[in-house]
């Protein structure tokens, strides 16, 4: 694996020629462009459901884009049930995900006991390249925050991870909480 040279995610996505898929296995992450919006989801039941607006403004973009260039998209959650504040705050945000063209399925954690994982969050992009998200304990950016490997060996991990996990997975229109 190797931190030099890592690109930046809207580069890596923009790499991306047939797939980009995501994997994600935090009850609860703590970025801090997040913070408002989680905390007002918290105290209102509000969440932002306006692709155009600022909160979305990184990521509406890079979607478009991707997704417009015939790049498939997927997001699996691996979640504990009952769920957490923010994995009802991600469910509440999805459907921009979807609009924006993303296709995202919800795997109970007790589903995927034995699904060999890797122990980071992950995005697989062409199934040729790794970028590993890392995260503190409290759930915000740890530093570094990426790295990336083409290694065949953990490239075939996360794939074998993510299509298992897809493969069980409930489509979100379909997984309620």
């Amino acid at each position: 694996m190797s931190q030099n040279n890592v690109p930046d995610f809207a580069e890596l996505l923009r790499a991306a020629r047939r797939t980009a898929v995501h994997l994600e296995m935090r009850d609860s992450y703590a970025v801090g462009d997040e913070a408002d919006s989680f905390h007002r989801f918290k105290r209102a039941g509000e969440a932002d459901l306006d692709p155009d607006s600022a909160f979305w403004q990184g990521w509406t973009p890079i979607v478009r884009e991707t997704v417009g260039r015939g790049v498939v998209m997927r997001r699996a959650r691996i979640v504990s049930e009952p769920v957490t504040d923010y994995i009802r705050y991600e469910h509440a945000l999805t459907p921009v995900n979807i609009a924006l063209g993303e296709q995202v399925r919800w795997l109970p954690r007790r589903e995927a006991s034995d699904i060999a994982l890797p122990g980071n969050d992950f995005w697989l992009i062409d199934d040729r390249l790794v970028q590993f998200n890392f995260f503190t304990g409290d759930g915000d950016w740890a530093s570094p925050g990426y790295l990336c490997s083409e290694n065949t060996a953990v490239v075939e991990l996360c794939s074998s991870a993510f299509e298992a996990v897809w493969e069980r997975g409930v489509d979100h229109e379909k997984y309620a909480i």
